[in-house]
């Protein structure tokens, strides 16, 4: 069975406090006018840590369970014995070998600790103009556009389509002089949704001659054939696109912290003025991150067993009546027949940790794919509650 987690090593290591306490959704689908995102309440942490039920399956995060690869491990516990001097080669020779991974030049590269930071970086790059706003779909990953509106930057939120996919024409329609960035995740959090690539391309060959778009692709390597769905090419065209990637989901990084952007030359020096970029990236993390990089049979592993996991989610819920979207990610999203924070709550009690969403007026859960010990405790809580 999966290993239990204790209660405070949990809720320190999560953003979620997962019973209830704060739901990330959007529901202000109506409008798609500029709003501020509401950050989470603070809370008292040590009151409720008395109340919590012990976490037997933690399906929060979107962590990838079987990471890292032994050979990431071997490599970082080999670079502890050099910790004691700043890792300066081992973060070049990352760098060099994403570059050559990714067929651009050292100068298009940024790194950074986890592709957060390096949100946050374009979050303040490109909220330095007063009046600017940001331009994404709604709901998408929030990190870059709550950073951006609580240093006073807005919001221009567009809708997904029925499919759950950006709606490109309605976010070109809406790119003007106040848009400092275009904010794309594909595939999507938390819908695990893909827009189609050439849709994609197109509009990032006519849109980035106007403003720079920002495309998150953390779930990348989830999709079939990301070589091909990427759109690193469009920054090898010299087209004004920032790809975020991070080692935290397929490679199994999540608390290794290591992450990077792939942007033209220029861009990157804007960004790296607001982050520390490399330095921020230990010796062990780099080492590790190098090792994983080139072990292409742990990705492909990794893979393969997410996509077990997700074939015993869908065919669980689709036993007990429900509609998953279709996923292209390590999670997986659907309608739920409850209020989303008692779902949520009931499910916690029963030992499974699970995410929740309001958007199109309907509750939805989202549930991140662990080992299959992990989906066999999620199916055994559900078929209780479903």
């Amino acid at each position: 069975m999966a290993k239990e987690m204790n209660r405070r090593d949990w809720i320190r290591s999560s953003a979620l406090i997962t019973a209830g306490l704060y739901s990330a959704g959007v529901s202000n689908w109506a409008s798609a006018a500029p709003s501020p995102i509401v950050a989470p309440p603070k809370v008292d942490i040590d009151r409720v840590l008395a109340d919590l039920p012990q976490m037997k399956a933690r399906l929060t995060s979107n962590e990838n369970p079987y990471g890292p690869s032994e050979k990431a491990k071997k490599a970082l516990i080999e670079a502890v014995n050099e910790s004691c001097r700043y890792p300066r080669e081992r973060v070049k020779a990352l760098q060099e070998a994403i570059a050559k991974e990714e067929g651009v030049s050292e100068e298009n590269i940024l790194l950074g600790a986890g592709s957060s930071e390096l949100l946050l970086a374009a979050a303040l790059n490109y909220s330095r103009k007063s009046g600017s706003f940001i331009l994404s779909a709604d709901p998408t990953y929030a990190s870059l556009v709550r950073a951006a509106v609580d240093v006073g930057s807005g919001w221009e939120k567009v809708p997904l389509t029925n499919d759950f996919a950006h709606d490109l024409n309605a976010m070109e329609k809406k790119v003007n002089d106040d848009i400092s960035l275009v904010y794309i995740v594909n595939p999507n959090n938390p819908t695990a949704t893909l827009t189609p690539t050439d849709k994609l391309r197109a509009f990032c060959e006519t849109v980035s001659k106007r403003k720079p778009i920002f495309i998150d692709e953390a779930y990348i390597d989830y999709v079939e054939n990301p070589k091909a769905q990427t759109m690193v090419d469009c920054v090898r065209k010299g087209q004004n696109v920032i790809i975020a990637r991070t080692f935290s989901k397929v490679h199994g990084f999540a608390g290794l912290r290591v992450g990077y952007v792939i942007a033209q030359p220029d861009t990157i020096k804007e960004l790296r003025k607001y982050t520390n970029g490399a330095g921020n990236i230990s010796a062990t993390s780099a080492s590790a991150a190098l090792a994983s990089l080139q072990d292409k049979e742990f990705t492909k592993y990794c893979v393969q067993k997410n996509q077990e996991a997700k074939d015993f989610t869908y065919a669980i819920l689709k036993k007990e009546g429900y509609t998953p979207l279709t996923s292209h990610t390590n999670f997986v999203m659907f309608p739920i027949k409850m209020d989303g924070k008692k779902f949520t709550e009931e499910m916690l009690k029963r030992g499974v940790g699970l995410r929740n969403w309001e958007f199109y007026d309907q509750h939805w859960c989202r549930v991140s794919m662990g080992t299959m010990d992990d989906m066999q405790l999620f199916a055994n809580a559900f078929k209780q509650l479903s």
